[in-house]
């Protein structure tokens, strides 16, 4: 079973944000997509990795440190 591609998933869904605004014009979509999207990567990263942060620090490109402040800040890790 062939499933789309993440860039297309996303056109979709961006598609589909348009449409449901129904003609209002949108603000600040690219900090509201980071936000939406970052979240269920990091959920999905941390699984992935057996939350092992500097595995999935090194999976996603980023400092041991930043992936630790992203986790905070979207309520991944006990403060």
């Amino acid at each position: 079973m062939s499933h789309p591609s993440l860039p297309d998933s996303v056109r979709a869904n961006i598609e589909a944000y348009f449409s449901d605004l129904d003609g209002t014009d949108p603000a600040n979509m690219h900090d509201m997509l980071m936000r939406v999207v970052e979240k269920p990567l990091l959920e999905v990263v941390m699984h992935r990795a057996q939350h092992n942060q500097s595995r999935a620090a090194q999976w996603l490109g980023l400092n041991r440190n930043t992936l630790r402040k992203k986790l905070l800040e979207h309520g991944l890790l006990d403060g």
